[in-house]
């Protein structure tokens, strides 16, 4: 064998150690987590309470229980949390259920920097689930994205954004300890499913011509949020006459594209 040969072939070996060890580290990454989740009593309480009420929820819409495509969609000004799901990735998402959010902060806008008491606006996924909680349980959303990174004011962002129980709040979006009960157990379940990313979209409200015309009254003085929700718009017009997701897509300025 050439030495040029041997680099190509000690250079694939090593390809094929590193992408073994990443598929061997997801699987023992997914078990450690399936172990803590079924460890956690609050979850399995909450799963043991909710899990048929769900399920009798998902029948009723001709929806697969456990869901592996489900969809979360927050209309601040209301405090709504909209519950979508389908069956497959040819499908039309349906309406599950509308859930309140009991307590918020701030005004309408985008987070744009830690301490604010801003619940973001925009695009995220859920990409924590924390089984011990301050809050009783609580789903993190994955502020700040792309777009936060660009557009906030100051270096310190802020984080720590979630779904929670306890119904307070400094810039997340809280349940009550049943609400979040729910909420925990349907995305759980969708996540042990397969649905590694579960899209949260977070809107000042609905933007359709009342909402715009609300918005443009009350906050018309305010440029960047003017231009910032017209970003928005376009993904929400979509998914209202279509009822499927656009990709998530950025200019190089942090704008929200399609």
């Amino acid at each position: 064998m050439t030495i040029k040969n041997r680099i190509i072939f000690y250079s694939l070996l090593s390809g094929l150690f590193l992408i073994s060890a990443a598929c061997v580290q997801a699987q023992t990454d997914g078990e450690n987590f399936r172990k803590v989740q079924q460890a956690s009593p609050r979850v399995a309480a909450a799963q043991k309470k909710y899990t048929d009420s769900l399920k009798k929820y998902f029948d009723r819409k001709n929806l697969q229980y456990p869901s592996h495509d489900i969809y979360l969609r927050v209309f601040k000004n209301m405090n709504d949390l909209e519950i979508w799901a389908r069956n497959d990735n040819k499908s039309e998402y349906r309406l599950v259920k509308t859930m309140h959010i009991c307590a918020s902060s701030g005004v309408l806008g985008p987070k744009r920097q830690k301490g604010d008491r801003q619940v973001p606006e925009g695009f995220y996924f859920i990409n924590e689930f924390n089984t011990t909680s301050e809050y009783f349980l609580s789903l993190q959303v994955s502020y700040p994205n792309y777009s936060d990174s660009l557009l906030g004011n100051t270096t310190d962002l802020g984080g720590g954004v979630y779904f929670h129980g306890g119904c307070l709040t400094i810039g997340c979006m809280p349940m009550t300890n049943e609400g979040i009960m729910e909420l925990y157990t349907l995305c759980l379940s969708a996540y042990m499913e397969g649905q590694e990313f579960i899209p949260v979209h977070i809107f000042p409200a609905r933007l359709n011509r009342n909402g715009m015309s609300y918005l443009n009254r009350e906050y018309g003085y305010d440029k960047a949020k003017q231009e910032f929700w017209a970003g928005l718009k376009a993904s929400f017009d979509y998914f209202e006459k279509y009822h499927k997701l656009l990709p998530v897509m950025y200019t190089p300025d942090g704008k929200y594209t399609y």
